[in-house]
Parts: structure tokens; C-alpha cells; sequence
């Protein structure tokens, strides 16, 4: 069975495993540079992002964290994973934070604002549906969430929320030549794909639905079909699921 590591320095790292589990998929804790080597895919969970970058600092993590994208390694980041996986972050703290990056967008870290601010939302997302079945939306959960704001040719949007355009705009301060075009700039982007890198920007891991888990855990099969790598679909193991009521709270 392949093994899906999950960063664990902060953060939502046992719900994620939980989720898991519920597919009959193992995951395992991450928080040394050579645990990395005994996984064939990554999440990074939701967390504080500045947190878990001084405890990924902390433990040298980030040459290691860097090197297991570029190799091509299915990486998932949700929330403070996505801003960890951006190439560029703006709204950061003073000092930033370091970024692994690999993902060719710029996030805002706190778009969506405080922790009272947080909401859940339902969201189309038509690949989703398509690829693992059930209602064409998904009950997003948003936690201090970050936003992507632009992205990169190369970079599948898989979901978007409505904001107002003046929003928008006025989270980033250098997006000048989009103000002809406001009323066409009215949804920030909540989840991508690119290549190897999954992103949203909301938490499917405090959700009953574990589609986005599925679709994660089947892009480790794609990747590894088209590098011809060891990299094995998971079997199912049931007994995993007689334990999903012990799973951590789940939000429906």
C-alpha cells in the first residue's frame, strides 16, 4: 500500500488522516525531512501558516518540502497548505513567511478575513463531480481562509467564490489594468490543479464528503502511470471504516 504522508507541525493534520482512513488509505504523521522518503504523496493541512513555516523552519524541512514537488509528487495544500504551495503570498505578516512553492498563482493570505468571518459555502465544481460522482457542489468550509487571486497558463481552476468586484481589486493594490474589466473579475479562485499540485482554499477534511480526498488520492495513480513510477493504487481495507466514529468532528 502507498503511503500518503501529512505534514503534522500544526494544524488540521488528524482530520486529515481521519478522512483517510475513511477511504482505507493510511496516512502518516510528516515532521522530519527523511520521513519524506518513506511517503508517495503529501498533504499539507490548514493551520496557522506562520506557525507551521517557524516549525517547518525549525526542523528543516523546507529543502526537503521543495524537492518532493519538483520530483513530481502528488501535494496537496489546504488553506494554509495552499499559501505554503503559492509561488507568490501577499497580505503576509511583517517578515513573511518562507513559501515552498510550485504552484504558479499569487494567494492572498487572509482574503476572506478573521476567524469570526469564517463561513461554509456551497461551491460548483464540476470536476469534481465528474471524476468522483455526486452533486455537482461541495460543501466548502472556510477558516481564515486564503484566496487565489491570479494564476499561471498552466493552472486548472477547479472552484470559484463570488465577491464584489471593488473586493477584489482592492486586495491587491497592483492589479491596475483589471479595472476596465471589474464586473469579469467577480469570483476569487478557491481550488486549482497543476500537474502534480492540489490546492483550496477551504477544509475538506472537516467534511463527511471525501471526494476530494478520492480525487487527490487518484491523481498519485496518474502521476505515476505517466512517470512509469512505482507509485500503486491503494486497496481498500474496510476494517478502516469501522472506525469512522471515532473520526475527530465532522461537519455536514
Amino acid at each position: 500500500m502507498a503511503l500518503v504522508g501529512v505534514l503534522a507541525l500544526q494544524g488540521s493534520f488528524n482530520e486529515h488522516i481521519a478522512a483517510l482512513r475513511r477511504l482505507g488509505v493510511k496516512g502518516v504523521e510528516i515532521r522530519k525531512p527523511e520521513q519524506l522518503q518513506t511517503v508517495a504523496s503529501l498533504i499539507i493541512p490548514g493551520g496557522e501558516s506562520t506557525t507551521m513555516a517557524k516549525l517547518a523552519e525549525f526542523h528543516n524541512l523546507f529543502p526537503s518540502l521543495r524537492e518532493f514537488v519538483e520530483m513530481g509528487k502528488p501535494v496537496w495544500g489546504t488553506c494554509a497548505g495552499l499559501i505554503f504551495l503559492a509561488n507568490k503570498a501577499i497580505g503576509q505578516k511583517t517578515g513573511g513567511q518562507q513559501l515552498i512553492g510550485g504552484l504558479d498563482c499569487t494567494v492572498h493570505r487572509n482574503f476572506f478575513g478573521s476567524q469570526i468571518q469564517s463561513f461554509e459555502a456551497d461551491l460548483s465544481v464540476p470536476e469534481l463531480a465528474s471524476k468522483e460522482g455526486g452533486p455537482e457542489t461541495f460543501r466548502g468550509i472556510f477558516i481564515r481562509a486564503p484566496a487565489i487571486l491570479e494564476v499561471g497558463p498552466e493552472v486548472q481552476v477547479l472552484a470559484g467564490y463570488p465577491v464584489p468586484s471593488d473586493r477584489l481589486l482592492s486586495s491587491d493594490s497592483s492589479i491596475e489594468d483589471k479595472k476596465e474589466n471589474a464586473q469579469e473579475e467577480s469570483k476569487v479562485i478557491v481550488a486549482v490543479r497543476q500537474g502534480n499540485i492540489l490546492a483550496t482554499a477551504f477544509h475538506p477534511e472537516l467534511t463527511a464528503d471525501t471526494r476530494w480526498h478520492s480525487y487527490f488520492l487518484k491523481m498519485g495513480n496518474e502521476m505515476g502511470e505517466e512517470a512509469s513510477s512505482s507509485i500503486v493504487p491503494a486497496p481498500v481495507n474496510t476494517s478502516y471504516n469501522l472506525q469512522a466514529p471515532n473520526d475527530l468532528p465532522i461537519f455536514q
